[in-house]
């Protein structure tokens, strides 16, 4: 017996080289934790089981049959994080560069399945030069054994990518299918053709980093939802954004321990400019309502008009979306309207109550938004905020025109609570392109049009730009101090923390992809 479990402590030791101690010192070298380190790190001491540890490949062409590495190029298992429940696998580079066969697939879809089952997260930690061409279509079938379950857990268990090297060709759309992609800086890329591919098929010359580093697509594409400067960074991320995530959709976010006080935030009445053309920081205003430190932002380098993330208001989870008045004076366009309502449906999905605060103006005018869809992408957000049956809050702080002020969580879309503060305008337009089209002739057949158009304004601001004419028709439910703000949404959410509502019967909703 004692040769036997010599042999097996000669295996696990073996396993646990993965490529080899060349390889491991390679990586480290390269600024980056083997996927051993990472999952030791993320979950908490002790916890990890692993499952599959003496899986191999079965290839037998091109000499394969010779580099055989115990694992095959991915670690998977559970363990917990914060004593909750996840299951993980991390992709090994020094394993034929992390590269998915067949049984690398299935190691995967394994604990996939059995996350599913349980209803716990699955976390995937990418370091993958992509597929093992050596296995041909066997390993492009794993690919896609992957991406169905990717679209069968998706809004029942919460999905985080954590993309920590190379995720190139069919690699990538994966986690472009899982709720959340974390990139490291300078480490970490993604793209569906590299540098190569696109200098001879488009004659450009770029690099990994701009095509496809954490930088690109944090800024420019929105892949990313977040971004960190190493491994470690990445991996605290990971912790702490499923702080705010229940296990599983049949269940809710843990409640933290919080001790009520007045709850007054005199802060808040200091924020609005006199000037209702002048910009504030809408952050100042989230900081002013949240339990303190509590605001975990998502996206926050891609579309800046508006603002979604994660927060705590007296120790709840809660979804925030929030325009942005410091970015293109907070309009909706394109890319926010995607932001948010990406967001939108994964709160809903997982039971995470939503607080709009808006100030909007409008959607941005333009050929480039009206040629690139902002009909299609607006109305994706309208859709998403409309089809959301968890509890909805909106607090509007400043401008609420046109039909952005339909999509930003109306009464008329479901909203459960509307809040408005005095500074509030709600109107289908500011008033002074209102009164050069209402009092168009009148305003040119005046003696100074110019103090006509003033005087015209001012009427028009009077009856229309504040919040009392919809609080009388009862689409605002309160217009409150903003100093209250913080006090009134902690108690709507206690109210509507059992909130219920039946759908239609159908197979799915078309939302306007």
């Amino acid at each position: 017996m004692d040769s036997k479990i010599n042999k097996l402590d000669e295996q696990i030791k073996l396993a646990h080289l993965g490529g080899g101690q060349k390889r491991i010192d390679k990586q480290h070298q390269n600024k980056k934790l083997t996927a051993r380190e990472r999952i030791n790190y993320l979950l908490d001491e002790g916890s990890f089981e692993e499952i599959g540890l003496f899986v191999t490949h079965r290839t037998t062409d091109f000499g394969m049959e010779y580099e055989q590495y115990l694992g095959d190029g991915v670690i998977t298992g559970y363990g917990t994080i914060n004593s909750r429940l996840v299951y993980v696998y991390g992709q090994d580079f020094t394993v034929f560069g992390g590269s998915l066969s067949e049984t690398h697939a299935e190691k995967i879809c394994k604990v996939m399945d059995l996350a599913v089952k349980v209803g716990a997260p699955i976390i995937g930690l990418n370091d993958s030069g992509g597929a093992r061409i050596q296995e041909g279509v066997r390993s492009l079938g794993g690919y896609a054994d992957i991406f169905y379950r990717n679209v069968n857990a998706s809004g029942v268990i919460p999905q985080i990518s954590a993309i920590m090297g190379p995720c190139a060709g069919g690699a990538v759309y994966s986690p472009a299918m899982t709720d959340f992609t974390l990139m490291v800086e300078h480490t970490s890329y993604m793209f569906v053709t590299g540098p190569n591919v696109v200098k001879t098929v488009t004659n450009e010359n770029v690099t990994s980093e701009e095509l496809g580093g954490a930088h690109t697509h944090a800024s420019k594409s929105g892949v990313a939802h977040k971004t960190s400067d190493n491994d470690v960074e990445c991996l605290e991320d990971v912790k702490k954004l499923l702080s705010y995530l229940p296990q599983s959709n049949k269940e809710v976010a843990q409640n933290l321990p919080f001790k009520l006080g007045d709850e007054i935030r005199d802060v808040l009445s200091n924020i609005i400019p006199d000037n209702a053309n002048k910009p504030y920081d809408m952050h100042e205003v989230i900081k002013g309502i949240i339990d303190e430190d509590s605001f975990y932002e998502i996206h926050k380098d891609y579309a800046e008009n508006i603002i979604v993330g994660f927060s705590r208001i007296a120790g709840r989870s809660v979804g925030i979306i929030a325009n942005q008045p410091m970015f293109l004076a907070g309009v909706l366009d394109v890319n926010s309207s995607k932001k948010a309502a990406r967001f939108t449906r994964f709160c809903d999905c997982f039971n995470i109550p939503l607080l709009v605060l808006v100030d909007v103006p409008g959607f941005l005018p333009g050929t480039d938004q009206e040629w690139n869809g902002i009909i299609v992408h607006g109305a994706k957000l309208l859709y998403a905020l409309s089809e959301a049956t968890v509890p909805r809050v909106t607090v509007i702080t400043r401008k609420a025109y046109g039909g952005a002020y339909d999509v930003m969580n109306s009464k008329h879309i479901g909203a459960d609570l509307n809040f408005a503060w005095p500074s509030a305008e709600i109107a289908v337009m500011g008033a002074k392109g209102a009164s050069e089209i209402i009092f168009k002739n009148e305003i040119a057949s005046a003696d100074n049009p110019i103090e006509k158009l003033a005087e015209k304004e001012a009427e028009y601001a009077e009856k229309f730009t504040n919040p009392y004419r919809a609080a009388r028709r009862g689409f605002i439910d309160e217009v409150i101090l903003p100093k209250d703000t913080r006090r009134k949404l902690i108690k709507a959410f206690s109210m509507l923390e059992n909130k219920a509502i039946e759908r239609p019967d159908r197979k799915h909703g078309n939302i306007p992809l």
